[in-house]
C-alpha cells in the first residue's frame, strides 16, 4: 500500500497511530519512549515529538485519531497495517499489543475479512523464516554479504510501499542469522532480538521511523518511475537504514566470530561508531542503492523475506 501524501490531513493521525502502537506494550514502553525521542531528534521533526508528548500526557486519544481517519477507508486500512507492523516488529505480538490492535480495529470500524488480510500480509513478513535458500556464507567471507543486505535495505527506503519498510527488520534479522550460522551458531528469533536490543536497536521505533520519513516526505504522491531516491527525505532514510544494517552486520560478525564474548558496552560502542561509518559510506554506494531500488518489486521483496530469493 502506498502512503498518502504528507499534505493530507491524515498524516498526523497516521503518525499518531504508529506511536500509539509503539507504546502499546507496557514492558517496552519506557525503552520505546527514549528511542522515539531520539528518533524525533534524528528526523528533526517537531511533529513526531509533539504527537508523542500529547499521547504520553493523555492529551490525544485513540478515539480522536480514529475519528479523523474515518472518512477514508484507505487511511483506516493503512493505519491498521502500520500499527500491526510496529507491534509485530521483530516477532510475536504481546498480549498488551493484541488488546491494542483489537481496540484499534473496532475504532477504525474494520471488518474481520479486511483486518485478517492485513494480519496475514504483515505476519508473512514479520514471521518469515530466518533460514534462506541461499547457501550460508563461509566465514570469514561475510563482508560482501553484509554490504548486499545494507544496499537492499537502503534501496527499500527509497520505495513508496509500506511493505518495503516492513521488510527491513526481517532482512536484518535474516542477515544476523546467516552470520551466526556461518560461525557455528544456530540462532532463534529471540536470540537475535536480544542481540539487537543489546546493540540499542529499537525494533518498534525503527519501524515507526521508516513510516514517519515516508509520511513526511509525501510518498503517497504518484512518482514518475521507480527512482524514488530523488526525494531528499528518503535519501536520508536510505542512509539511516544502510548505516544501521551495515553496523548490525559487522557487530554480529565480530560477536559470533569471537565466540560471543563482546560485552554489552562494547557492542553499544561499536554500533555507534559503525553506524556513523555506514552512513558516511552511503553516498559512495548511492548509485548501487538507486539501481537496486529500480529493480525491486513486491514479489521480489516478499521472496527475499521468505528466503526463496537471494538478497
Amino acid at each position: 500500500m502506498n502512503i498518502p501524501s504528507s499534505e493530507s490531513v491524515a498524516t498526523d493521525s497516521l503518525l499518531a497511530v504508529c506511536l500509539f502502537a509503539a507504546f502499546a506494550d507496557g514492558e517496552k514502553s519506557e525503552a520505546e519512549r527514549e528511542q522515539i525521542r531520539l528518533m524525533a531528534e534524528e528526523l528533526g521533526s517537531e511533529d513526531v515529538a509533539a504527537i508523542s508528548r500529547k499521547i504520553l500526557m493523555g492529551k490525544l486519544s485513540l478515539d480522536a485519531v480514529a475519528q479523523s481517519l474515518a472518512p477514508q477507508e484507505e487511511h483506516r486500512l493503512l493505519a491498521y497495517e502500520m500499527a500491526r507492523a510496529v507491534c509485530e516488529a521483530g516477532g510475536a505480538i504481546s498480549k498488551d499489543e493484541q488488546v491494542f490492535l483489537t481496540e484499534l480495529r473496532g475504532k477504525l470500524s474494520l471488518g474481520a475479512v479486511e483486518s485478517k488480510a492485513i494480519d496475514e500480509e504483515v505476519d508473512s513478513l514479520a514471521l518469515g523464516p530466518l533460514d534462506t535458500a541461499e547457501t550460508a556464507p563461509s566465514a570469514p567471507d561475510n563482508s560482501g554479504m553484509i554490504l548486499r543486505y545494507a544496499i537492499v535495505n537502503g534501496a527499500l527506503e527509497l520505495l513508496p510501499e509500506t511493505l518495503a519498510t516492513m521488510a527491513i527488520i526481517p532482512l536484518q534479522m535474516k542477515m544476523v542469522y546467516r552470520i551466526g550460522k556461518s560461525h557455528g551458531f544456530e540462532l532463534s528469533r529471540d536470540n537475535i532480538k536480544e542481540f539487537l536490543a543489546t546493540a540499542g536497536v529499537g525494533l518498534g521505533s525503527q519501524m515507526v521511523e521508516g513510516f514517519a520519513r515516508k509520511l513526511m516526505s509525501g510518498f503517497g504522491k504518484k512518482l514518475a518511475g521507480k527512482m524514488a531516491g530523488r526525494v531528499a527525505g528518503q535519501v536520508t532514510g536510505s542512509a539511516f537504514s544502510f548505516g544501521t544494517t551495515y553496523a548490525i552486520g559487522h557487530i554480529a560478525e565480530r560477536y559470533y566470530s569471537g565466540g560471543r564474548k563482546l560485552g554489552a558496552g562494547e557492542i553499544k560502542s561499536l554500533f555507534s561508531s559503525l553506524g556513523a561509518q555506514g552512513k558516511e559510506m552511503h553516498a559512495r554506494y548511492l548509485p548501487d542503492i538507486q539501481q537496486r531500488a529500480s529493480q525491486l518489486n513486491t514479489a521480489e521483496i516478499l521472496s527475499m523475506v521468505r528466503g526463496t530469493a537471494a538478497v
